[in-house]
């Protein structure tokens, strides 16, 4: 009788950890927002240009990356918060489906434009670096909360 009490708590406490681990395989359901894809259109613009001034190419536009940052921005949309969380999921869908050795991300709120978006992330070292880095391929989803709120999130990843 003991040693059943015994496995029934060990079984608990291992149901316990494994719900409250933010990183998780399963994406849950959450309401699907908008896209503002001329915003979208003329962030990727914008976020090319600036590469281009700096002598790198490119990036090329991808349907999977666009999937995985919509569903991240819903998710943030969802939480009301700014976040990553997940992001080694996302970064491991985008790997299998694309081979793809190096993934990273940008996410932002509250900008009202595409450019205040891609000057803030100049403004920050980290996104800066992710924007300038060395990436094929890219995808960004614009979302709008219901109370007027943009949620950004853009991902990256190298062929």
């Amino acid at each position: 009788m003991k040693t059943k009490l015994q496995y029934a708590v060990v079984a608990l406490c291992l149901i316990a950890v494994v719900s409250c681990s933010k990183e998780s395989d399963v994406s849950p359901e959450y309401p699907v927002a908008q896209n503002v894809t001329a915003m979208e259109r003329e962030l990727l613009d914008l976020v090319n240009a600036h590469r281009e001034t700096l002598g790198q190419t490119s990036l090329i536009f991808s349907e999977v990356a666009y999937q995985y940052a919509n569903t991240h921005t819903d998710y943030m949309i969802a939480t009301g918060s700014l976040n990553h969380d997940n992001f080694s999921a996302r970064a491991s869908g985008i790997s299998s489906k694309v081979a793809a050795k190096a993934v990273s991300e940008n996410v932002a709120r509250n900008y009202d434009s595409a450019l205040k978006a891609l000057q803030g992330w100049l403004q920050s070292e980290s996104h800066k670096k992710t924007m300038e880095g060395n990436y094929t391929h890219t995808a960004i989803s614009i979302k709008e909360d219901p109370q007027g709120n943009l949620y950004y999130t853009q991902l990256f990843y190298l062929q």
